[in-house]
């Protein structure tokens, strides 16, 4: 996981960060096509994320990322996935982290309905 400032964050800090725009960009995960549909994730769909400092929720876009890249908008969401070192930059690490992705709610709900009515189908 890669995070990073986009344009769109720029955009909306005249209107503010507790905006609900704001708040949206920040809590919203970009991630390959193919790399969600092999972890289940539908598009828009909620998920959890942890890495080793800690987890957060976010919705989940398809993105034009590389396969195998998830970027996340810097914002109060990806605190909780940071570490408290900074190798003296004054910046916590925030490239290159290890994390797993899991969907959550209506979007497994969704996947465990469908997986249940194929086995009564019988396929």
């Amino acid at each position: 996981m890669n995070a990073g400032r986009t344009t769109k964050q720029g955009q909306q800090i005249n209107v503010g960060k507790d905006s609900p725009e704001y708040q949206r960009i920040v809590g919203t995960i970009s991630m390959h096509p193919e790399d969600m549909k092999a972890v289940g994730i539908t598009p828009g769909g909620d998920v959890r994320v942890r890495s080793e400092q800690g987890e957060a929720t976010f919705a989940c876009v398809e993105g034009k990322v590389p396969q195998g890249m998830i970027f996340v908008p810097y914002g109060p969401p990806t605190c909780h996935l940071m570490g408290q070192g900074t190798d003296g930059t004054g910046m916590p690490t925030s490239k290159g982290w290890e994390v797993e992705v899991e969907p959550i709610g209506a979007a497994v709900e969704e996947a465990g309905a469908e997986e249940k009515a194929r086995e009564q189908a019988g396929v």
